[in-house]
């Protein structure tokens, strides 16, 4: 779906901006040609699509607060942009504004072993950052599954997860600090190698706030030591609530394992005839349940986990010889999203999270809406924190396909609200759940959200038309604002 052309007005005030974006910055820095912004008018979220005004390419932080001042300056609107993976549609451009890409800040900049933390640049992929330690006994944990494509700076703006996030949790549990770079092009630095310092937590409020706070230019994170041993077990089912009822009593019975995903047959096959990973066909529903630590106690826990799942009604088991057939194990699950790609010309990738005790019954709910809507799903997920990503199968090329694909999608997100969940676990909320947040949040805590924003981007420059779907101006709702890196709150009263 293509977003409304840009007006003529707006077209006659393109080029004075991109004349002063080239004084900025270096001639290759600078994208304003139809053909070659093209490349950027979607994130993953292929479903929309817009062309923005033009594209910057920093190198540095200097040129980043240059280009944020001017534009503000312009009151020129900014959608920062990592590697496009979103799924949400957190990086679609807008027609009147500037895509601000941080793929040239692509270098780690310390790897600090002794406090274990590694230093990035936001463009770095997130595999990299384990590539870069893992010979000195090291790892970066969260792992999306688009861990060899998207970047930090990306999984900041999102609070991006991964299969192993049950145990290792999502980037905000392994991020140390930031640098940001305000609309008004002030730097700040957010935490750091040392403790947390008083105050508010900055470096919180910015993690997950999907670009419409500031940009981020560094990155300092947590890199955890590789565990002694781990092993995998692989365990069909004859249905899915039955692999449901074994994902809650091996959390009941106190044992944390690295991951436990999910994933039904639809998915389970799609996978088999992508990678050859060894799943089982005839199963409905299938769990990889890993577990790390040390050696003795993998071996224990692995005796444990294996007789709850027989226990459980396991029609099929298979448990690790050795790490080789353990990354086996996970090749199918990290390709499912490119797998299911191969049985449907489209799909959408939903994304919410729900208490894992009303598990089965979700998965109910998302077959009889399979049933209304006459569509295909796939479901995998990270089943241990309750975090669903249901894979809603259409052909664009149907007149109303995408329309069903996300009424369905919508469905399900209600219904994750409905049983105690949320909207999202880590892909954002972007423009695909912007119009859900009311059944979450009501017009109280969206004008609270809003308020915040408004401390760090007054004129409502960053990424406007995600997240909220109702906008207000800022002089609405009060005064807050950032100054010095502090949060200040003139109009409250003393005491």
């Amino acid at each position: 779906m293509r977003m409304p052309l840009p007006d003529q007005a707006v077209i006659e005030g393109r080029d004075g901006l991109v004349a002063a974006l080239r004084r900025l910055l270096p001639a290759d820095a600078v994208i304003a040609a139809d053909s070659a912004v093209a490349a950027y008018e979607c994130d993953a979220l292929t479903a929309y699509a817009q062309r923005p005004l033009a594209v910057v390419l920093p190198r540095t932080t200097a040129e980043v607060a240059a280009v944020l001042r001017l534009c503000r300056e312009r009151a020129v609107k900014i959608v920062p942009r990592g590697a496009g993976t979103s799924l949400s549609g957190g990086a679609l451009p807008l027609a009147d504004g500037v895509v601000l890409s941080l793929a040239r800040f692509n270098r780690i900049l310390e790897i600090d072993l002794d406090n274990r933390c590694i230093v990035t640049q936001p463009g770095v992929t997130n595999l990299a950052l384990t590539k870069a330690v893992e010979a000195d006994g090291f790892f970066y944990a969260p792992d999306p599954s688009s861990q060899i494509a998207c970047t930090i700076g990306g999984n900041v703006a999102e609070n991006s997860g991964g299969v192993h996030c049950l145990k290792y949790g999502l980037t905000t549990h392994n991020l140390l600090g930031l640098e940001l770079v305000t609309m008004e092009g002030e730097v700040l630095r957010l935490g750091g190698k040392a403790p947390e310092g008083s105050g508010y937590d900055l470096l919180g409020i910015v993690t997950g706030s999907e670009g419409l706070l500031g940009v981020v230019t560094e990155v300092t994170v947590r890199i955890t030591p590789k565990p002694q041993g781990a092993g995998a077990l692989l365990a069909g089912f004859a249905t899915v609530e039955a692999a449901g009822a074994a994902v809650a009593a091996i959390i009941a019975a106190g044992i944390v394992p690295g991951g436990i995903e999910m994933m039904d047959r639809l998915a389970i096959n799609a996978a088999e005839d992508f990678c050859n990973p060894g799943y089982p066909r005839e199963a409905e529903a299938l769990l990889i349940v890993e577990l790390d630590g040390p050696a003795g106690e993998v071996e224990a826990q692995m005796d444990r986990v294996e007789a709850m799942l027989r226990e459980g009604g396991a029609t099929s088991l298979r448990r690790t010889r050795d790490d080789a057939e353990r990354l086996g194990f996970w090749a199918g699950r990290k390709a499912a999203f490119p797998a299911v790609g191969r049985i449907s010309p489209d799909y959408l990738c939903m994304d919410g999270t729900i208490p894992r005790g009303r598990l089965p019954e979700v998965l109910t709910r998302i077959t009889e809406f399979s049933a209304k809507y006459g569509l295909r799903c796939a479901n995998v997920f990270h089943a241990g924190d309750g975090n669903l990503h249901p894979l809603i199968l259409y052909d664009a090329n149907r007149p109303g396909e995408l329309e069903k694909a996300e009424a369905f999608g919508a469905d399900i997100l209600c219904a994750c609200v409905e049983v105690g969940g949320v909207l999202t676990g880590e892909h954002g909320v972007g423009i695909e759940k912007r119009d859900l947040m009311g059944t979450m949040f009501d017009p109280t805590d969206l004008a609270v959200q809003q308020r915040l924003k408004c401390a760090f981007d007054p004129a409502g420059l960053l990424n406007p038309g995600k997240v909220f779907p109702v906008l207000h101006a800022c002089a609405e709702l009060g005064r807050m604002h950032v100054s010095g890196g502090k949060l200040r709150f003139p109009e409250l009263p003393r005491f």
